[in-house]
């Protein structure tokens, strides 16, 4: 389908602009002239053009000349005459690209040279030839690169089809560089980041790129500018100079090196080295742009009257400033950006009305029968595009459809493995309850009803050892038959609740006092030892979190005693900022932790869910042959 709205798209375009009317033979040649125009490598661009001849070549020639002199040399005069007749549209554009030169270098804030680069743009445009209508925009942005301030935005469609027909680094390059020239002059200064774009030019110049030098020189330059703005004068020296190796050979590159001295002068200036700034305004003189002459002058004399006041040197401050004041008259910095906007209404609108005139002087029926295929063919694209859009939408919407649902499945799912978890906490959490309440009591029925018995045993011993040689005492057997039976009794009960597991003593002494004793219960001189080392475990926790980590610590310590064949196993527990480590390692057989956490082996799995419902967490590092470290965190 895109294949189809392309050919379609194409078929529009010839239809409504014909065949492309550039010279098709010398093709080659000519992208290699203007590619080395882009470059600034101006000589090269006429070399470029030897073999070849025709007034067009006559015009190319001259253009190189004119950009490689920046406009000091006139044109013949015959090309400025208004009779300069043409039937070739190529040499036509060729001489307006010409003429626009020519005008932007001898009378920058003039609007001859927008006119010129205006007409040529859209001649280009009916050409079809893309290096030439780059460079007609090169040489629009160029114009606007001359104003003082830019208070409109017909820059901005200049740089985005520039953007649009770049085709190599070289064009993205001066897409980025006036991008950033221009951004710097307009009133809006602060919807742009000059910083962003210095370092999109930095990444298009690359170990490549270092061979079109003269590109690079005009690189050198706006970041010199841009570190004086900033203050850096170190940096902006050390351009500055970079740029002034280059520039002083090259008559296209006199504004730099006129540019480059002035900001030095101001740099000395703004250190107070008065002097050094006046060397500089001085070296300036012999490079004063010729675009520009009387700018550059009241510039050179205004900034003289300053330092020299500054010296104290009164008479040649006042002479300076004299002749900076009749400069000043002479120039009207205000009408450069409104008389260019007036100018582009009147182009357009002139345009227009010379396109209805050559509609009017074609063929009518010819003109008919194009004007209806191209209706037709508008409309079949119209239907095309409409379909694609709503085709496009209806999946788009379905696709959507689809994700909306995904998503609330798997929220359901999430919903239900939650509750599913919560039931399980609140399960474990009621069976540790239910455990501690079981303990206390049996430590209540071992104090109230073993206790009770036991006292009573030995006032019957008390009773027998005061009467044991009196005859006379009565019911003796009898005594020693209640008193073997309650031994007994008591017996019995020690049996039953010495069997029981009870945490009474967590209770009275705390967990650490419970961990080392229990690990001295299940130590055995030949075969197990258990060392517990503590740190910062001064004050009791709460009674509840110690339970838990009691029977998870013993229940560990009962897995490696069935399971690991260890000799050694060390505990430790360490309160460091809020968070309890429990750190127990074995020199056991070990294990694959992966395959027994997901058999739900030796209880690991229920273990680590209480420490999940306790928001701590469990590491499980074990190599078979090797043993078994187990991390819990858990914070208090």
């Amino acid at each position: 389908m895109k294949k189809t709205i392309t050919l379609l798209f194409l078929l529009f375009v010839s239809c409504l602009f014909g065949t492309a009317m550039y010279p098709k033979n010398n093709l080659d040649i000519y992208d290699a002239y203007f590619f080395s125009l882009k470059s600034l490598e101006f000589e090269k661009a006429k070399l470029q053009l030897k073999n070849l001849e025709g007034k067009e070549v006559i015009l190319l020639e001259k253009l190189a000349n004119t950009l490689y002199q920046s406009g000091r040399r006139d044109i013949l005069e015959e090309y400025n005459k208004k009779n300069y007749i043409t039937n070739s549209k190529f040499e036509k554009a060729t001489l307006l690209l010409l003429l626009g030169y020519n005008e932007l270098y001898l009378h920058p804030l003039q609007s001859k040279s927008y006119e010129y680069f205006s007409q040529g743009y859209y001649l280009s445009k009916e050409i079809g030839y893309a290096p030439i209508t780059k460079q007609f925009i090169l040489g629009l942005l160029e114009l606007f690169h001359w104003e003082i301030l830019s208070t409109n935005e017909l820059h901005k469609n200049f740089l985005k089809e520039l953007y649009t027909l770049s085709f190599d680094k070289i064009d993205l390059f001066w897409y980025e560089l006036y991008k950033l020239i221009l951004n710097s002059k307009t009133i809006n200064k602060d919807e742009f980041s000059l910083k962003e774009n210095f370092c999109d030019i930095e990444n298009i110049i690359d170990s490549e790129f270092s061979k079109y030098n003269n590109l690079l020189v005009k690189y050198y330059y706006e970041k010199a500018i841009y570190a004086g703005f900033e203050k850096d004068h170190k940096k902006a020296r050390k351009f500055h100079k970079k740029t002034l190796n280059t520039t002083k050979s090259y008559p296209f590159m006199r504004y730099m090196t006129f540019g480059s001295y002035i900001r030095l002068s101001a740099m000395d200036a703004e250190e107070n080295n008065f002097k050094n700034a006046l060397k500089y305004l001085d070296s300036s003189r012999n490079y004063i742009d010729h675009t520009s002459p009387l700018r550059s002058q009241l510039y050179i004399h205004r900034n003289s009257a300053k330092y020299y006041f500054e010296l104290k040197k009164y008479d040649s401050a006042y002479q300076f400033l004299h002749k900076s004041i009749k400069i000043e008259h002479k120039l009207k910095y205000n009408q450069n950006t409104l008389k260019i906007s007036e100018l582009n209404v009147k182009l357009d609108t002139a345009e227009k009305e010379k396109k209805i005139i050559q509609l009017l002087n074609t063929n009518l029926k010819t003109e008919a029968n194009r004007l209806r295929n191209r209706n037709l063919l508008i409309g079949s694209i119209s239907i095309l595009i409409v379909g694609s859009i709503i085709v496009l939408l209806v999946y788009k919407n379905t696709k959507r459809k689809q994700r909306i649902a995904e998503q609330e499945r798997e929220i359901e799912i999430q919903k239900t493995e939650k509750l599913l978890k919560d039931q399980e906490l609140t399960a474990i959490d009621a069976m540790i309850s239910g455990q501690e309440k079981e303990r206390q009591r049996l430590a209540n029925e071992l104090h109230d009803n073993l206790g009770s018995t036991l006292a009573t045993v030995k006032l019957h011993f008390q009773h027998l050892t005061k009467n044991r040689n009196n005859s006379k005492t009565k019911n003796i057997e009898e005594l020693y038959t209640k008193t073997d039976h309650l031994l007994e009794e008591a017996y019995q009960k020690v049996r039953t609740i010495a069997h029981e597991k009870n945490s009474g003593v967590m209770a009275n002494q705390g967990l650490l006092p419970a961990i080392k004793k229990f690990a001295k219960k299940a130590s055995n001189t030949n075969t197990l030892q258990i060392e517990v080392q503590d740190y910062g475990l001064e004050e009791r926790l709460d009674n509840g979190l110690e339970i838990s980590i009691f029977r998870m610590i013993q229940e560990l310590i009962t897995n490696i005693i069935k399971h690991a064949n260890a000799t050694e196993v060390h505990i430790s527990l360490t309160n460091h900022d809020s968070l309890l480590n429990i750190i127990i390692e074995d020199n056991g057989k070990g294990f694959d932790s992966k395959v027994s956490v997901e058999k739900d082996g030796m209880g690991l799995k229920t273990i680590e869910k209480r420490i999940e419902y306790l928001e701590g967490t469990f590491e499980i590092d074990s190599t078979i042959g090797k043993g078994t470290n187990i991390i819990i965190n858990i914070p208090i």
